[in-house]
């Protein structure tokens, strides 16, 4: 008798020819996933995409039995678009994809925190589908206190706006704003605030729209990043941020990572894995079994409780690109991908 064959998966990645050429599993940033998945006996390659290598990228992931993403949505300059229609392909060749792009654009899309605002882990929030309606409600809203606009699909602080008006100014078109982007190494600008909603014409381009929230004051006391395999933590990283905060801030704190375990966060985490994960899984119609290997939901503090409790607020789900990653997650992310295949 043979044995059956190990099942194969391929892990991808953006580069391009030159790095799809020389990638390896034994180097960068998923070295530790290739080597776990190799200790659950699935077999484990480097796929390296860029739009010149489409075709050839295609052709290898029709081969395997599932392919792990890790690509940014927005990376110099270039989308997703391209690749989730190979993405998409392929799956319905019958390739597991993780995570599937209609996964992605009902949980890692800023759109999210406006769907899911009731359920425990939101706030005030508010969306606007188009630059019409951004104009018409968002000035009313902006009168409350500082807010905080987010375009619906983007990454590392690209089209994230901190706006507030200053004391006793009226939000009228001419009223003068203070506006900070979350990108690394911006300034402080004050312009119009028909200025700024003519700057954000650009979020509405396709299916875009843009998502509003309330600024968190505790914001400096930093951010709890809660790291997913499907619907179980399996760990935390506690950063203290720049983004949103005025440039004598200083520079981001060092992200500290821990175990699912970790004793601080334990109150957290049974909400997030007792009550929200699952009321998000009811309210997205998400299949559980579709939830990525990997994620993490982003939490700021928010005002305490009447007994001094800490609140929670959900900023982000980050879906598409989770690195790095606490060092009990590859195993996790190795028994998923190896549960996941042989149910396959």
């Amino acid at each position: 008798m043979t044995g059956k064959a190990p099942a194969r998966v391929a892990l991808l990645w953006r580069g391009d020819q030159e790095a799809r050429a020389r990638a390896s599993a034994q180097a960068g940033r998923l070295a530790p996933v290739f080597a776990a998945l190799a200790d659950e006996g699935v077999c484990a390659e480097p796929a390296v995409y860029c739009e010149e290598a489409s075709a050839e990228v295609r052709q290898q992931l029709l081969g395997m039995d599932g392919v792990l993403v890790w690509v940014d949505p927005i990376s110099e300059g270039r989308d997703r678009g391209d690749l989730d229609l190979l993405l998409r392909d392929v799956a319905a060749r019958g390739v597991w994809v993780s995570a599937h792009p209609d996964v992605i654009l009902k949980m890692g899309v800023k759109e999210v925190l406006y769907r899911t605002r009731d359920l425990g882990w939101g706030t005030d929030t508010d969306l606007y589908a188009t630059p019409q309606d951004l104009r018409a409600r968002f000035p009313a809203r902006l009168g409350a206190g500082p807010r905080v606009l987010k375009q619906n699909r983007g990454n590392g602080g690209q089209g994230v706006w901190k706006v507030e008006l200053p004391g006793g100014v009226a939000p009228s078109d001419d009223a003068i704003v203070e506006v900070l982007h979350a990108r690394r190494g911006s300034q402080i600008e004050h312009l119009s605030l028909a200025a700024l909603i003519d700057r954000c014409d650009a979020y509405f381009t396709g299916e875009g729209r843009l998502i509003d929230q309330p600024f968190q004051d505790r914001l400096p006391e930093g951010m709890i990043r809660c790291y997913l395999v499907q619907d179980r933590v399996v760990g935390f990283g506690r950063q203290l941020i720049k983004a949103l905060l005025p440039p004598e801030a200083g520079e981001p704190g060092p992200r500290i990572m821990s175990g699912a375990d970790y004793p601080p966060f334990q109150a957290l985490r049974a909400k997030v894995e007792g009550e929200w994960v699952p009321a998000m899984i009811r309210r997205l119609q998400i299949d559980p079994v579709d939830l990525p290997a990997v994620w993490d939901a982003d939490f700021l503090y928010g005002p305490k409780t009447q007994s001094g409790e800490d609140s929670h607020v959900l900023c982000e789900i980050n879906v598409s690109a989770v690195l790095p990653i606490p060092d009990q997650a590859p195993a996790e992310i190795a028994r998923c991908v190896a549960r996941r295949l042989a149910r396959a």
